[in-house]
C-alpha cells in the first residue's frame, strides 16, 4: 500500500472525530504468519457505505483515506439542509440520520473508557439528546478573509472572478487564510444570517480592506453574533484592527435602522497580529455593552469576551446531570476547577454549604464576580488560580477548608497531571468532572482510580448535532 493508492473499501465501523473505519487483511510473507487485520479511517464516511477511497497517512497499523467515489450509501444517510455542507468544517454528520448521530456518540464514548482508557464496572446511561438539532446555537464567530474559497467550477471556468478578494464567513478546515463566504448557516437563527449578509455588503460595497496577516493591513477582523436563548437581548461584536470611529457610526445608524431588535454594539480593537477574535480593548458604540441569558431560573451577564455554554438549552441539561450526580445534602464544601464566569457554582449554589471556584483567566473571575451579585449568591468564592501549575498552595494560603466534592470542567486538553494529583491529595470524597474531549478525561480519571478513586458512572451529552462533539460527565468516588 502506497500514499495515492485506490481502494474499494466497505465501512463497517465508526471512530472517535467522525471517520468510518474500514478492515482489510495484511498481506503475509510466509506461512508462519497469521493474517492481521489493518485498519484504515475513511473521513466523510459512515457504516454501510461502499467507496472508492485514496490513501492518505499510512502508519504501522492504520492509514488514513479520503472518499474519492460513495459506490453504496449506508441506509443511515440523509440529504443534508445546508448547501454547504462538505466544504465547511461546521456539521461535518448533517447527512446522517440524527438517532445514529446518538448511538455512534455513545459508542464512542464507551469505546474511549474502556478499551483506550482500561476502565471496567462502571454505569453508563444512555445519551442526553439535544432539543433543537438547528439554530441552537447561542454564538456564532465569521471571520473576514482577503482569500475566498473557490468552488471546483469557479476554478475550472478560467474566468476571471471579480469578487474573489473578498469574503466572511467560515474557515475552511485546516486553512487559516480561506474563508468560505456563506449567506445562510442553520446553526443560529435566520435574523443571525440576514446581520451576516447586510455587514458583507456593507463593508464589500464601500471597498473595506480586509486586515491580512502576511503584511499586518487591513481594518476588518471577525463578525461575532451573540444571541440570548432566554431573553431578547442580542450582542453585535465587530472585532477591527484598529479604530474608525465615522465608518463604525456609518455601520451602526444603518444596522439599528435594519435590525431594531439589536440591544448592544461593540467594536473589539485587536492589535495582535494573530488572528484571535478577541480585543486588546474594546469600545461599546450603542447599548450597555453585554446581554444577559438564562441557565434554569439563574441570571448570567455576558459580555464580548465572556465564556458561556454556546448551546444554552442544553447547557441546563448538562448541568443537571452534574448535579444529579454529585448527589448534595446541603452540607458540602465544594471546590469548582475551571469555573469561568461562575456558571457551574452559581447553578448549585442553593444546595452547598460553600463554593470556591479557581479559574485561571481573570475576566472571568470578574464575570463571575457580576453574575455573583446579580443572583445575590452568598456561599460563592471565585479564585484567580493558575491550574497548569498546583493550586494547593493557594489553598493552604487562604486557610480554606478540604472540599467534600471537587467538580471540574476543564478545556479539550483536559487537566493538567499536577491537577489531578492536587485533586487526590485534597481527598475528596466524591468528584463530579465534565468534560467536551472524552478521550483526555478518560487518560484523567485513570490516574485518579490509580490514585485511589471509583468510577460510578457516566453520562455522554450532545451538545453540538451535526458534529463529532460529545460532552461527557463522570462521576467517581474514593475508593
Amino acid at each position: 500500500m502506497k500514499k495515492g493508492d485506490l481502494l474499494e473499501l466497505e465501512i463497517t465501523g465508526y471512530a472517535f472525530e467522525g471517520k468510518g473505519v474500514a478492515k482489510i487483511i495484511k498481506e503475509v510473507h510466509s506461512p508462519e504468519e497469521e493474517p492481521k487485520k489493518f485498519v484504515i479511517f475513511v473521513s466523510g464516511t459512515y457504516p454501510g457505505d461502499k467507496v472508492i477511497a485514496q490513501i492518505g497517512k499510512i502508519r504501522k497499523s492504520y492509514a488514513e483515506a479520503r472518499v474519492k467515489e460513495l459506490l453504496e450509501p449506508s441506509g443511515f444517510r440523509i440529504p443534508a439542509r445546508c448547501k454547504y455542507f462538505g466544504v465547511c468544517g461546521g456539521c461535518q454528520q448533517q447527512d446522517l440520520n440524527y438517532e445514529q448521530q446518538l448511538k455512534y456518540k455513545e459508542e464512542q464514548v464507551k469505546d474511549i473508557f474502556e478499551r483506550i482508557g482500561g476502565l471496567k464496572e462502571f454505569e453508563f446511561l444512555p445519551i442526553l439528546p439535544s432539543d433543537k438539532q438547528f439554530f441552537y446555537r447561542n454564538k456564532m464567530e465569521y471571520s473576514f478573509a482577503r482569500k475566498r474559497w473557490l468552488t471546483e467550477t469557479e476554478i475550472n471556468s478560467m474566468q476571471e472572478i471579480p469578487d474573489k478578494d473578498f469574503a466572511l464567513g467560515l474557515h475552511i478546515p485546516g486553512m487559516y487564510d480561506k474563508v468560505l463566504d456563506i449567506d445562510e448557516c442553520f446553526l443560529q437563527s435566520e435574523m443571525s444570517n440576514e446581520i451576516l449578509n447586510f455587514t458583507r455588503f456593507f463593508f464589500k460595497s464601500r471597498s473595506i480592506l480586509i486586515y491580512s496577516t502576511q503584511n499586518h493591513e487591513g481594518f476588518l477582523r471577525n463578525l461575532i453574533i451573540r444571541q440570548s436563548r432566554n431573553s431578547d437581548d442580542l450582542m453585535i461584536n465587530l472585532v477591527t484592527s484598529q479604530e474608525n470611529e465615522r465608518l463604525f457610526a456609518q455601520y451602526i445608524d444603518l444596522l439599528l435602522k435594519q435590525f431594531p431588535e439589536i440591544t448592544t454594539i461593540i467594536n473589539n480593537i485587536n492589535l495582535k497580529k494573530a488572528q484571535v477574535a478577541t480585543g486588546d480593548y474594546e469600545v461599546v458604540f450603542h447599548g450597555p455593552g453585554y446581554i444577559h441569558d438564562h441557565i434554569g431560573k439563574w441570571k448570567f451577564r455576558i459580555s464580548a469576551n465572556s465564556f458561556f455554554q454556546t448551546n444554552t438549552d442544553q447547557a441546563e441539561h448538562l448541568y443537571q446531570t452534574a448535579f444529579n450526580f454529585a448527589e448534595f445534602n446541603g452540607s458540602e464544601i465544594v471546590y469548582d476547577l475551571y469555573s469561568g464566569a461562575g456558571t457551574i457554582p452559581i447553578f448549585i449554589s442553593e444546595n452547598v454549604k460553600q463554593i470556591y471556584g479557581f479559574e485561571s483567566v481573570e475576566p472571568a473571575i470578574a464575570d463571575a464576580k457580576i453574575n455573583i451579585q446579580i443572583n445575590g449568591v452568598k456561599n460563592f468564592e471565585p479564585i484567580l488560580a493558575d491550574l497548569n501549575k498546583s493550586f494547593l498552595p493557594i489553598a493552604e494560603n487562604m486557610n480554606l477548608p478540604k472540599p467534600d466534592l471537587i467538580i471540574a470542567d476543564p478545556p479539550r486538553s483536559g487537566m493538567n497531571p499536577k491537577t489531578v494529583a492536587d485533586i487526590i491529595s485534597l481527598k475528596p470524597v466524591k468528584v463530579v468532572y465534565i468534560s467536551c474531549n472524552p478521550a483526555t478525561q478518560a487518560r484523567d480519571i485513570k490516574l485518579l482510580t490509580e490514585g485511589g478513586y471509583k468510577l460510578i458512572k457516566i453520562r455522554p451529552v450532545d451538545m453540538f448535532p451535526h458534529t463529532y462533539h460529545i460532552e461527557n460527565v463522570a462521576l467517581l468516588k474514593k475508593a
